[in-house]
């Protein structure tokens, strides 16, 4: 998948777009990037409605290309350092979400996978 990404785009696109891709899994946006293996505060979460040009300092434009076969952390990762945004992964089970802090080393395909088994 191949994602734009620009000041005017919302959060809830992006997400959207990421969804789509992988119906299993969420990106939730963060004010800022957390510890591999660890999650992310509640309160630090950005809400949907708002442009990415108000979740950045850094304010670039381009595209990030997501492949399935790339870890969850390597995602994150890519994310903050080529356009500053902080995101979380999180994979559905049954009808919660759940960060991947945990699983950050498997791939999207993985993830994707095993929140299908989980909610069916």
């Amino acid at each position: 998948m191949k994602l734009k990404i620009d000041d005017s785009k919302r959060i809830s696109a992006v997400q959207k777009e990421f969804n789509d891709a992988f119906p299993y899994l969420k990106l939730e946006f963060f004010e800022r990037p957390h510890a591999k293996g660890s999650g992310s505060p509640k309160g630090q979460m950005k809400s949907a409605s708002l442009t990415l040009e108000q979740c950045r300092k850094q304010h670039g434009s381009g595209s990030l290309v997501i492949q399935e076969s790339q870890s969850v952390a390597s995602v994150e990762k890519l994310f903050f350092e080529l356009y500053g945004l902080s995101v979380q992964v999180f994979r559905k089970s049954g009808k919660l979400w759940l960060e991947t802090m945990m699983t950050d080393d498997w791939t999207l395909k993985q993830q994707n996978e095993h929140g299908r088994e989980l909610s069916s």
